[in-house]
């Protein structure tokens, strides 16, 4: 066999793999909260929230302030999502012409820092609650979960 028909059969072989393999994994649910039911996303929260007060060994009263830290990030995810229908399509609309629309990316910008700064005030406050509630032995082991890559949730 030619050295030349050899090399391109084997790059067709290649290319064919790797799109199989892309295609296989565009399938696969990445964006899971964007999709799940409100009940979903209620039941994910729980067990969250409940594997962090077990690891923690946290008190009905430092619980409470993980459940006000937690209803906070939802507002804040709820607030951001309500401004722009689907992240995908609002970037698709960005480079839909025969140039950038660079002023409605600036506005999306804009839009997106806002809220951010809006509620900001109040997810610190939550955040700084909760972590000030914690004893000393729980803030290093809040300490340690953060210094650890993947942290306690990681799969093993």
């Amino acid at each position: 066999m030619k050295p030349w028909i050899k090399k391109t059969l084997i790059g067709l072989f290649g290319a064919t793999l790797l799109a199989g393999s892309l295609s296989a994994c565009s399938h696969s649910r990445h964006d899971y909260a964007a999709n799940a039911s409100a009940e979903d996303i209620a039941k994910f929260r729980g067990k969250m929230i409940d594997r962090v007060a077990s690891k923690l060994e946290l008190n009905d009263d430092q619980k409470k302030r993980l459940n006000v830290v937690a209803d906070k990030f939802h507002e804040q995810r709820t607030a951001m999502m309500a401004q722009g229908k689907e992240p995908r399509a609002e970037l698709k609309a960005l480079i839909s012409g025969e140039k950038f629309d660079r002023t409605r990316a600036q506005t999306l910008v804009t839009e997106k820092t806002t809220t951010v700064q809006g509620k900001s005030p109040e997810m610190i406050a939550a955040i700084a609650d909760f972590y000030d509630s914690l004893s000393p032995a729980q803030q290093q082991k809040v300490r340690d979960f953060t210094a650890q890559r993947g942290g306690w949730f990681r799969r093993s």
